[in-house]
């Protein structure tokens, strides 16, 4: 009997520490993003993120993520006096599965974090000048998902939670141009539990 005491017991006190390590909560922001194109130049394009985030753990924390993004790039390029230009902008579901490490008291806690992010395309908003539609069968044929990886920190204020994030691509967008996504993502959130 006893030691069914002590197994409940012991069960209920992790059962109390581990809700006490756990928040879940929502997030928006926005991206910053580009297409790194194989002998194109690039510029930014400025999209959003909406979702929502768990943090497992204290000290060393999992910080799952869903949220929908926005991002793309703008190209263009001169070749033999002709200018060619383009944008692709995509909606996305992303799915980060962060591994972290948070330091600081209980009202202001400091966070860096890293780990592998799944993209799955939704949507892809494309638009080429004419001269470019030529090449847009090949160049604008971009794959349904990626993986990649993000890094960044963060900092919570009591129920109040910012993130700054690098991410980078693994897989390419079209495998046959080189294209990969670079984003810079700036997001703010709220601990809900």
């Amino acid at each position: 009997m006893k030691k069914y005491v002590l197994s409940l017991a012991i069960l209920i006190a992790f059962s109390i520490s581990a809700k006490a390590q756990f928040s879940l909560g929502i997030k928006g922001g926005l991206n910053f993003s580009n297409i790194n194109t194989d002998n194109l130049h690039e510029s930014n394009l400025t999209g959003y993120q909406a979702g929502v985030f768990a943090r497992i753990g204290s000290g060393l924390y999992l910080q799952p993520e869903v949220y929908l993004g926005s991002s793309g790039g703008k190209f263009d390029s001169n070749n033999n006096g002709e200018d060619y230009s383009g944008q692709v902008r995509f909606t996305t579901l992303n799915v980060p599965l962060l591994v972290g490490e948070s330091f600081g008291t209980k009202d202001v806690n400091f966070r860096i974090m890293a780990g592998p992010v799944y993209s799955y395309f939704l949507s892809a908003d494309k638009s080429f000048s004419d001269n470019f539609n030529a090449a847009y069968n090949d160049f604008g044929h971009y794959n349904n998902s990626t993986l990649g990886y993000q890094v960044g920190a963060g900092v919570d204020v009591g129920a109040a939670t910012v993130d700054l994030r690098y991410e980078g691509g693994l897989s390419k967008l079209n495998s046959d141009y080189g294209q990969r996504a670079n984003i810079w993502s700036l997001s703010v959130g709220f601990k809900i539990l």
